[in-house]
């Protein structure tokens, strides 16, 4: 590996040279500014977990190179940026930041999914919507009021990110979204799993990050399943539909298996909810006779069209299934993947960290939680340096080891 480099993709260890240098070897490589985490409102869980991670490798790095000059703010026991985000009786609100931020490099983070966080309207409890989260993501933002050396935001779920294209006179709210908070300043956008990146186009000249978390999910399921075979005879790949097969032809590909997908049969007649109804799922693949399944999405929002899948793979006789989704929403309750679980159709969901999970969804003993925390405080780090993010994004040469280390 280059001295440069960020860290060794194949062991997970990070270069000793990565803050003594710049990409060509020469210049000093400090620090942008002080880093300053500001976790907005039922972000708590994941930011204290960033945080810890962050005080972890610069800790670690300082003990191994006591030499190394130390820049004013690289070493604190907390990056936390504490803001207030109140609200009136009215529903309306403001943020008030109660720690400085000048000359720092700020990382908001915002989980706009999180319906779990309440405020007061008119004297009753009102849950906050993505629209209230997001709010407060440009009060925050308006509250630095330009003293923050860079802004940073780190929104896991895209907000809008469904809304991101035009088929009809129809809002892009996404696009919009994107465009908002470049011009209030933010320099870095950092989202995982977009259900299409190519909203990007909406900030041409802004850095916009979209994050697999292909890699953390592999590593989870190799530690969960210990008697995982991946086969080309024994495993297969399933998309839910045509619009996530880029995501499930990247997991068949680097572990060599077979690739499926569901086409959606639609009513056109019809219209439901803003779309047309779902007639039927139409697999389009191998046989799975025998093969364990990995199902593969970017989210669970209600889980009725996985269950379907997955109820319909195990009428051809699939083996194991194993639900695969960034985000899991669970909109419409646990109680059908409870009865799921219970009859046998699907083994395992697992869903990453990165939004807001019910304490009942933790306690299922079909769901794994896939920690992501230690991989967005090294995201900061790199960014905080101004370095290369390559080999933290690209996640192939790390699963690739992975793989080998547990000869799967």
């Amino acid at each position: 590996m280059d001295s440069f480099d960020y860290l060794n993709v194949t062991t997970g260890e990070h270069n000793k040279n990565y803050y003594k240098y710049d990409q060509y070897g020469e210049n000093p490589m400090e620090p942008f500014g002080p880093v300053g985490i500001v976790g907005l409102k039922g972000t708590e869980a994941l930011t204290d977990g960033i945080n810890h991670f962050l005080v972890q490798r610069r800790r670690e790095y300082l003990e191994a190179e006591p030499e190394q000059i130390e820049q004013p703010g690289f070493m604190r026991d907390d990056y936390h940026i504490k803001v207030n985000l109140f609200r009136f009786s009215s529903g309306e609100g403001k943020a008030v930041i109660e720690n400085t931020v000048r000359g720092h490099d700020l990382f908001l983070i915002s989980d706009i999914t999180n319906h779990s966080v309440t405020y007061k309207l008119r004297g009753e409890d009102n849950r906050m919507s993505p629209d209230d989260h997001y709010q407060d993501l440009k009060r925050v933002i308006l509250a630095a009021s330009g003293k923050a050396r860079r802004v940073n935001v780190i929104m896991p779920y895209l907000y809008e990110g469904r809304q991101h294209r035009r088929n009809a006179r129809e809002s892009l709210d996404c696009a919009y979204m994107l465009e908002e908070l470049s011009n209030l300043g933010m320099v870095n956008f950092i989202t995982f799993d977009a259900h299409d990146d190519r909203v990007a186009n909406a900030i041409p000249l802004g850095s916009f990050e979209n994050i697999p978390s292909t890699y953390q999910v592999l590593k989870a399921m190799s530690r969960k399943e210990k008697d995982l075979n991946f086969n080309h005879d024994c495993f297969m790949v399933v998309s839910p539909d045509e619009g996530g097969i880029t995501r499930a032809m990247y997991y068949a590909s680097i572990l060599g298996v077979p690739l499926g997908t569901f086409y959606k049969r639609r009513d056109y007649t019809v219209m439901k909810n803003g779309r047309n109804p779902i007639v039927a799922h139409e697999f389009l693949g191998d046989s799975v006779d025998g093969c364990d399944i990995m199902i593969v999405d970017d989210m669970i929002s209600s889980g009725e069209s996985m269950l379907d899948l997955a109820k319909q793979l195990k009428s051809n006789n699939a083996g194991r299934i194993f639900c695969v989704a960034t985000f899991g929403l669970f909109t419409d309750g646990l109680t059908s993947f409870n009865e799921a679980y219970e009859e046998g159709l699907i083994e395992r969901v697992y869903c990453t960290n990165l939004v807001h999970r019910s304490p009942d969804l933790l306690q299922a003993p079909w769901y794994v939680d896939v920690d992501m925390a230690k991989f967005v405080a090294l995201l900061i780090d790199a960014i905080n340096h101004n370095a290369s993010l390559s080999s933290l994004i690209d996640p192939t040469v790390k699963i690739r080891a992975l793989l080998e280390r547990n000869h799967l």
